[in-house]
């Protein structure tokens, strides 16, 4: 397989770690997102994903898969160990609810589309967009905060797909500054994921550069 991403995309990351996670071989195939003008606009890239973003993956037989989650659920339904979700059915959908908090959530509104249009459609500065990408981590973090266990990880003494998507977006809140003091379970499973191979060397700094 090819996974096709950005070292510091959070979508990228998280599916790096459920590959870890499932020890599923893949090569990756570097898209600078900042680079001559962004690789994911180049055309070549356009033919692997009419969205322009990352990451995709291609399996063996050349099919494309694109959107994070949706390869997350592929790798869930073709390397079913170890599990990403619990057995029971209310307790896979809270998995699902904060994985879905930070991917649809918190996600959209600071991804870098996003940020770009707040600077050339409404002049905002850097200092704005700062503010901006804190606050909407902050409104998701008191959330999640109040849905996990951390004991220690989000659900139980294994990760899940929860941690999958949680633990890119506590990097980028440590990136841009936004203190976790009042979210002690977060940081909890922080800790946890972070002490795991699989998490460790999905990590930006692990994987960059290439």
């Amino acid at each position: 397989m090819d996974l096709y991403d950005y070292f510091r995309s959070w979508a990228a990351y998280r599916v790096r770690i459920a590959l870890n996670l499932k020890g599923a071989s893949y090569r990756p195939a570097e898209v600078h997102l900042l680079r001559d003008g962004g690789g994911h606009l180049q055309p070549a890239y356009r033919a692997i994903n009419p969205q322009m973003r990352v990451p995709s993956l291609r399996l063996d037989d050349g099919t494309i898969l694109t959107q994070s989650m949706a390869i997350l659920k592929w790798l869930e339904e073709t390397y079913p160990e170890p599990p990403l979700l619990p057995s029971g059915a209310a307790e896979r959908a809270k998995v699902r609810a904060v994985a879905a908090i930070v991917a649809s959530d918190i996600h959209p509104l600071n991804n870098l589309s996003t940020l770009a249009r707040l600077r050339e459609q409404f002049g905002a500065d850097a200092a704005a967009i700062d503010v901006w990408y804190a606050h909407w981590i902050e409104v998701g973090f008191e959330t999640i905060e109040v849905l996990i266990e951390g004991a220690p990880f989000c659900f139980g003494t294994r990760p899940s797909l929860a941690d999958v998507a949680l633990i890119p977006q506590i990097d980028n809140a440590r990136r841009f500054k936004v203190p976790l003091d009042r979210f002690p379970k977060i940081v909890r499973a922080d800790t946890a994921c972070n002490a795991i191979d699989a998490f460790a060397k999905a990590h930006p700094d692990t994987v960059s550069p290439r």
